[in-house]
């Protein structure tokens, strides 16, 4: 899904990895993203139509932040995909199959409430937080 005659703005996010060949891996087997163009010490990502980057940055990183959200300990900081729920069910039963270990096991936050959605957090192999979140009713996005 490239999104290039899109009407809606894609956005660009590099983040930082300490290892570019697990980042090949876990990004474009894992996840079944389209590698872009590359050089040493970075790779282009084809993240459903938008930019993604993952530059390598050796070192030590910031410690991560938690807030508490439906029960459960949500990374900050995070990024991620609005999907649909085919697309989430499908994501989440590919991720099983590798062997990922969630953050936050892929279930239903917010049941019957303003702003239900499926959502599950996962780590990429530098530790970057990722959050894929799927609403039934794409009404709820901003639901207050």
């Amino acid at each position: 899904m490239t999104h290039a005659n899109s009407s809606l703005p894609r956005f660009h996010l590099a983040v930082p990895v300490d290892d570019l060949a697990a980042a090949r891996h876990f990004y474009g087997k894992v996840l079944g993203l389209a590698q872009g163009r590359s050089a040493d010490t970075w790779i282009d990502w084809n993240l459903h139509g938008h930019q993604f980057v993952t530059h390598l940055a050796p070192g030590r990183r910031a410690q991560r932040a938690h807030n508490r959200v439906d029960g459960h300990d949500v990374p900050v900081p995070h990024f991620g995909l609005l999907l649909q729920v085919a697309q989430f069910q499908e994501l989440a039963d590919r991720l099983r199959a590798a062997g990922t270990v969630f953050v936050i096991e892929p279930y239903l936050r917010f049941e019957g409430q303003a702003g239900e959605q499926w959502t599950m957090f996962l780590l990429d192999p530098a530790g970057n937080a990722l959050e894929f979140k799927a609403f039934a009713d794409d009404a709820q996005i901003f639901a207050v």
